[in-house]
């Protein structure tokens, strides 16, 4: 079996030293060339985690828990190690464009320049005047190779001069300039229509081929996950409440809230004369968390060890965890 390219055992993620935790005892893997899903509501820990992995959570923040990247515990890392990683092995494409780009510098001196972070400049100007001319070329060509028309003039553009389709393949070019080994992509069909979407994903999906990916993919969007990742983790209040194969998750959800938010879902065959089935009341606040499931308010299938403490996640069938005891014993 091959190893696992990414581990994130046990994480907690809380945003003061007296807050309670708003990510909880995280635990998934993603394994070399693989897509992960990690999908659930606004709010529910999803980038979080991804910070959390990246190290780029605000400075008051607690992180607890193990992350391991080839073998390697990123916790223990300095800075400048940790730099030397985000950006070169580990990218993401952050789920606002237009506000992750330097609205004051042309796209393609934003995409060279993360060849020129990480190849570091020479103390010869002659030399990093070199450097930064083939970094020019080659984020020109990156430019090119997410589709962007007319590469070579849309790189001395500046972001407002970008549509938004092309502004998240200016943040994808970014992202691959250093031929990363996981790819954290959050939300990055947020905000564009359907056509652009499919463009978008089919174009990760494109680039994942051939450059061996491995991804993380952060959506709150089932029918986007279910195009893209081979395994699904669905959060729900910051802990993951179910994992599977994606097949598996969309054929036979085991937890309440999969199931509901699957069931909210049109298809072909809903019936267009009733209302979607909606999930009952609200998700709870970090302050709020009940002591057992979060979910267990508005759950209908809840019985009193629900409220008591947090179910573990129990393999219901090969590579298929849940954390809902209820509907574990009554598939």
């Amino acid at each position: 079996m091959t190893a696992p390219l990414l581990e994130v055992s046990r994480l907690d993620v809380s945003f003061s030293a007296t807050a309670p935790p708003a990510v909880r005892n995280v635990s998934f893997s993603i394994a070399p060339g693989e897509v992960l899903g990690l999908v659930g509501e606004s709010g529910s820990g999803k980038s979080a985690t991804a910070l959390a992995i990246l190290r780029l959570l605000p400075p008051q923040a607690r992180v607890n828990g193990e992350i391991r990247f080839g073998g390697q515990d990123l916790g223990p890392l300095g800075a400048e190690a940790m730099r030397s990683i985000r950006g070169r092995r580990i990218a993401m494409i952050f789920q606002e464009p237009m506000t992750a780009l330097n609205p004051v510098m042309r796209v393609g001196d934003q995409v060279a320049e993360a060849v020129l972070v990480h190849g570091g400049p020479s103390s010869v100007v002659g030399r990093w005047s070199s450097a930064k001319a083939r970094a020019w070329n080659r984020a020109v060509e990156m430019l090119d190779l997410v589709r962007i028309p007319d590469a070579a003039r849309r790189a001395r553009a500046y972001p407002h001069q970008h549509s938004g389709g092309q502004r998240q393949r200016v943040m994808i070019a970014m992202a691959l300039m250093n031929r990363p080994e996981l790819l954290i992509a959050d939300e990055p069909t947020t905000a564009l229509d359907v056509t652009i979407q499919a463009e978008i994903l089919a174009l990760l999906a494109e680039l994942r081929e051939k450059f061996g990916l491995a991804m993380l993919f952060i959506s709150h969007d089932l029918a986007v996950v279910s195009q893209v990742a081979h395994r699904v983790a669905v959060m729900y209040a910051g802990s993951i409440v179910e994992m599977a194969a994606t097949a598996e998750l969309f054929r036979g959800p085991m937890h309440p809230y999969t199931r509901g938010l699957l069931a909210s879902v049109p298809t072909l065959r809903t019936d267009r004369a009733k209302p979607l089935p909606a999930i009952e009341g609200t998700v709870p606040t970090v302050v709020n968390m009940p002591p057992g499931c979060a979910f267990e308010p508005r759950c209908g299938l809840r019985v009193d060890d629900c409220a008591r403490e947090l179910p573990g996640l129990v393999e219901v069938a090969p590579g298929h965890l849940a954390r809902c005891p209820v509907t574990i014993r009554t598939p």
